[in-house]
């Protein structure tokens, strides 16, 4: 399939994380060795805090309300020959590229960890068991032989990849597989102290006084049920001048919680409410987010939306919850 050089389209999922971004960048540095002409398309645009990877000045990233963009990159897909979608399980995680995905005849390659994949790619490599889809593209890369080809640039995107998706080694996921992939790609030049440094201590004042506010006035903790909540209207984040990736890593807050074992961010996007979900121990986030808000993921980490309003959702976030009482009080 790729013996000659082909016309390559590389998507990952709306408001891309580190693993999405740096498994499309290193996939995309790996086959513009070989020769490929590639391309790395992403449904909106991604934090400022993963700018400095190698590549990313190339991402074309669409634009909200912006349709010359979305023809450009509907275009870019339409000549593609083959189209690696990396990081999602489901179609419509690319937002806006989805029609023009499924329209195309191009070869379908599927590279993803999460649970339930939809049956849209022509190959998959799909492995729950991954604790990250930047693993699996080195995974790939070395059972083809050519783990030589993997430069500094993309050791370092990979490497971002597995350590966000981790929680820098922490998470019940990782297993040893990743602690011996993260040593392979040191090995190939990705440096562990300034990858971890441009992801979590590149702050912005403003990121900063929004995760304060979180802790002090908007975390809410629920003992009857282990769970803490965390709610963050347009205004919240307006009056903190919020950009793509601050709310990250706040859901994580609510875990440190000594007893709590469910936590949940629940924030207002503006064109739809926005859930991140998180859990410990058998508590399966994944089947509450499929089940109640249209999203997915992993049993401990997964997202959802909510088309009624903040408060509403809010609402029957609470009103879920005396149905999995017994779990959450049993884990």
């Amino acid at each position: 399939m790729m013996a000659q050089p082909k016309n390559v389209v590389i998507v990952t999922h709306f408001k891309p994380d580190a693993d999405a971004l740096g498994s499309s960048l290193g996939l995309a540095g790996y086959l513009k060795a070989k020769g490929h002409r590639v391309n790395v398309i992403t449904p909106s645009d991604y934090p400022d805090f993963l700018s400095w990877m190698p590549g990313s000045n190339e991402v074309f990233a669409l634009e909200k309300n912006n349709p010359a963009k979305l023809a450009t990159a509907s275009g870019m897909i339409a000549k593609a020959d083959v189209i690696f979608c990396l990081d999602f399980s489901s179609i419509n995680r690319i937002d806006a590229l989805e029609e023009p995905v499924l329209k195309s005849q191009a070869i379908k390659v599927l590279i993803d960890h999460h649970l339930e994949p939809e049956n849209f790619a022509s190959y998959s490599l799909w492995n729950v068991q991954s604790a990250s889809t930047a693993g699996l593209i080195f995974e790939l890369i070395d059972s083809l032989g050519e783990k030589n080809l993997i430069t500094t640039g993309m050791a370092d995107c990979l490497y971002a990849g597995l350590m966000t998706d981790t929680g820098s080694f922490r998470h019940n996921n990782t297993r040893q597989k990743e602690f011996s992939i993260a040593s392979e790609l040191v090995g190939a030049g990705a440096n562990p102290h300034q990858v971890a440094k441009n992801i979590y201590d590149t702050n912005s004042i403003e990121r900063l006084r929004l995760t304060g506010f979180v802790l002090s006035e908007k975390l809410k903790v629920l003992p009857e049920f282990r769970t803490a909540y965390i709610t963050l209207t347009s205004q919240d984040l307006n009056k903190f001048s919020s950009q793509t990736g601050d709310t990250e890593g706040l859901v994580n807050y609510g875990l440190s919680i000594k007893n709590v074992i469910l936590s949940a961010l629940i924030y207002d996007r503006g064109e739809e409410i926005k859930l991140s979900l998180r859990s410990l121990g058998n508590f399966s986030v994944n089947e509450m987010a499929r089940n109640h808000f249209d999203g997915g993921g992993h049993r401990n980490a997964s997202g959802g939306t909510s088309k009624i309003s903040l408060e509403k959702t809010v609402e029957k976030f609470l009103s879920i919850l005396p149905k999995y009482k017994n779990e959450l009080l049993k884990n």
